[in-house]
């Protein structure tokens, strides 16, 4: 009977109380960089949540037989393997897509999310608890990133998922496609999610 509420609090720690983007601000060059739209967003938090649960789960089972002197550069090798897992898969699957993400899709291989779940969480937990641990963080960073995209998406070009909302009569913040439009849509997320946080806190 423990177990599962442990589990769903495991869970929950990265998606609400430690909100990679949200909370402890991590990952933001791809956060700012490809949240120009909702489908972007999704995809790149889709793929780093697959590299982020697929490398802890091996990290995890592994962690007994890798030496302390090499376990960086080991995680690193991991995490590569899986990123260039994903690169292939987002190619087969749609090359608009790869094109659009860029080499932000390598630079997944470098996200301080990742590195830093390795290393806290995974080298020191069995698989299951580092599956759900990295899965949380995973599922709080492609929320971020979704947020982001789908409110830049509509304000600047007036769509969500390349589907037209507001018809031809709008006029589109076109600052919310350019890096300063990140920034001002990163900072009202910001404020919003710290407000919901002090009120649960009853601050």
């Amino acid at each position: 009977m423990k177990t599962r509420p442990l589990a769903w609090e495991e869970f929950m720690e990265g998606v609400w109380r430690q909100n990679p983007v949200f909370v402890m601000a991590l990952g933001m060059c791809p956060v700012l960089a490809v949240s120009v739209s909702a489908i972007n967003a999704l995809s790149m938090g889709l793929a780093t949540t697959f590299v982020l649960v697929s490398s802890c789960a091996l990290i995890s089972l592994l962690r007994k037989w890798i030496p302390k002197e090499v376990r960086i550069a080991t995680y690193i090798v991991i995490i590569a393997t899986f990123v260039t897992v994903v690169d292939y898969l987002i190619q087969a699957i749609s090359l608009t897509l790869y094109e659009a993400l860029g080499a932000f899709i390598q630079l997944i291989v470098v996200n301080c999310i990742i590195l830093g779940r390795a290393e806290a969480h995974a080298s020191k937990n069995p698989p299951l608890a580092a599956i759900i641990n990295a899965l949380g963080m995973g599922v709080g960073f492609t929320l971020g990133l979704f947020a982001l995209g789908s409110v830049r998406e509509i304000l600047g070009a007036g769509a969500w998922f390349g589907i037209s909302l507001f018809g031809d009569g709008f006029q589109p913040w076109v600052v919310m496609l350019l890096p300063p439009g990140g920034f001002f849509v990163l900072g009202g997320w910001l404020l919003l999610f710290s407000f919901f946080a002090r009120r649960r806190a009853g601050a």
